[in-house]
């Protein structure tokens, strides 16, 4: 079982910047693709980012491509999202999430574990 608890997130001004960070509980951590999420009031959640076992391999949405970085430290068992230039419609919930042998990284149906979330609120 592995547990995964967000942090980071909060108010930011449009075109600020903010990380957030999942840590994950267990010693399995390396062997899991790590995904963002997110989702906005009304909406259904989307897929944000993704990031294979080495760290060698990522995916964005297009909605983020050039503004957000995803990122994973193995040995302290975390995965970042650095999220820069924000803007309004970034506003949402982000949702980290965890899984073995994904094939299609922007399906969320396809991880196993996830965070409770953390907010994410961009003002004017």
């Amino acid at each position: 079982q592995v547990q995964l608890v967000e942090s980071g997130g909060g108010l930011v001004q449009a075109g600020g910047s903010l990380r957030l960070s999942c840590a994950a509980s267990g010693r399995t951590f390396s062997t899991y693709t790590m995904g963002w999420f997110r989702q906005a009031p009304g909406k259904e959640r989307e897929f944000v980012a993704a990031i294979r076992t080495s760290g060698s391999s990522t995916h964005y949405a297009d909605s983020v491509k050039g503004r957000f970085t995803i990122s994973r430290d193995n040995a302290k068992n975390t995965v970042y999202l650095q999220m820069n230039s924000l803007k309004l419609e970034d506003t949402a919930d982000y949702f980290c999430a965890g899984g073995q042998g994904i094939l299609v990284v922007t399906m969320a149906r396809l991880y196993d574990y996830w965070g409770q979330g953390t907010q994410v609120t961009v003002s004017s």
